[in-house]
């Protein structure tokens, strides 16, 4: 097991690449399988990238990571039973439905693992499925799902998930006929994938809308593609350095994907510049309270609302966090308040009253993002933080103590 060791309090200065995106890598990569051969570029060195290569390897797939660029090749490629030594590695195997149905019409696949933030139903992926041709069966803990005549279908999502736009998209593209989806996640991550699925010979238009159209196709071709920068990765150093930061200096993001948080930190008074693809951030040594309320693109995001309430304890006076998405994204809450937090927890809200000194002490990366919710409060603390449950944090953020350390942050992973 493995854990982080951080000291608090300080200063960051220097130069923070931005990697690829873990949220559109993680269907790029299972979309690759639709393709004869594919290259995917700026690919981040995350532990989920490395349990979708095995699954992809498993599948019979020749697969390869270096310099930032997987390269797959398909030619031995086949459709077999993923197993739950490999679906339950990450929530992102269920990826392997959409990719596998359309290019086979028939798929086995256990349970997919992941963060335990809720309920997180595939409902949706399934009923999809089923509009456009598919029987779905629930055998013990994993799914068969049979389509020899899979077709394209009108499909309303009830909520804009997404799982299940992407996973729909990925089964549209070798469906028969046209197929639209209404109430469509607008992500820029729904966008990636798209590109890449057109790259191949996809007819897919409106991706990033509320409406996304597909004419399915009988084959596919070769795909290239490269990974959109990781506007949560930026989100969160953005805090981070809007905490301790000297001329910090953000590198490689696209403002456009930002836009809901930088207005965010705005209100709250934080001091940076940016400047076409970086931004520079300074400490503010006052912060002004502010409600956040996650909602789904071009909202607040939901992976940057833990870690933007370890903000919310130092701005001066009462902020609301409130999560619609998922329900159980609070957890961290209680470790923020062992730290010296003052927040009072009602259900998905919390009412944060600062400006709190945090002190450091052992605490717990209950997910992926309260684990980054954690990293900031760790650097921000007096003392020393341990952040235990840190293989969270390594599925979802590259090369963590590298970047920090090499703009000062005292930062280091134990093995205990």
């Amino acid at each position: 097991m493995k854990r982080l060791v951080i000291e608090g309090q300080h200063e960051l200065t220097g130069v923070i690449k931005i990697g690829g995106a873990k949220n559109s890598v993680v269907a790029l990569i299972p979309a690759a399988i639709l393709a004869e051969k594919a290259i995917i570029y700026n690919v981040p060195s995350i532990s989920d990238v490395e349990a979708l290569k095995s699954i992809t390897q498993y599948l019979g797939s020749e697969i390869s990571f270096a310099n930032e660029t997987v390269k797959i090749n398909n030619e031995k490629c086949e459709n077999k039973e993923i197993i739950s030594k490999y679906s339950t590695k990450l929530r992102a195997s269920y990826y392997y439905m959409g990719a596998l149905l359309s290019k086979y019409k028939h798929v086995e696949i256990s349970f997919p693992g992941g963060c335990n933030i809720g309920s997180r139903p595939i409902d949706f992926h399934l009923n999809g499925f089923k509009k456009m041709g598919a029987k779905v069966i629930q055998d013990g803990d994993k799914y068969i799902i049979d389509a020899p005549n899979l077709h394209g279908a009108e499909i309303f999502l009830d909520i804009a998930s997404v799982g299940a736009t992407l996973n729909l998209l990925l089964a549209a593209t070798k469906a028969k006929g046209t197929t639209h989806i209404y109430n469509a996640a607008m992500e820029p991550e729904i966008v990636n994938v798209a590109s890449f699925l057109n790259s191949m010979g996809a007819k897919i238009s409106g991706a990033g809308t509320y409406e996304i159209k597909v004419e399915g196709v009988e084959k596919l071709g070769n795909g290239i593609v490269e990974v959109i920068p990781d506007r949560i990765e930026a989100g969160t150093y953005l805090m981070i350095g809007s905490l301790l930061g000297k001329d910090l200096v953000i590198e490689g993001i696209i403002k456009e994907h930002l836009e809901s948080v930088l207005t965010k930190l705005k209100e709250a008074g934080a001091i940076f510049e940016v400047d076409g693809c970086k931004i520079t951030v300074n400490k503010s040594e006052h912060l002004n309270p502010v409600n956040v309320k996650t909602l789904v693109y071009p909202g607040f995001p939901t992976d940057l609302g833990q870690p933007m309430s370890t903000l919310l304890t130092q701005c001066e006076g009462e902020s609301l966090f409130e999560e619609t998405i998922w329900e159980n994204r609070m957890r961290h809450i209680k470790h923020l308040n062992s730290m010296g937090a003052n927040i009072r927890l009602f259900d998905k809200k919390a009412i944060i009253r600062g400006k709190t000194p945090l002190k450091g002490r052992e605490v717990v990366a209950t997910d992926l993002r309260a684990g980054a919710a954690m990293l900031v409060a760790g650097m921000i603390a007096k003392g020393t933080t341990t952040i235990t449950n840190i293989e969270h944090i390594l599925r979802g953020y590259e090369n963590i103590v590298e970047k920090l350390s090499t703009v000062g942050a005292v930062i280091k992973i134990d093995e205990i």
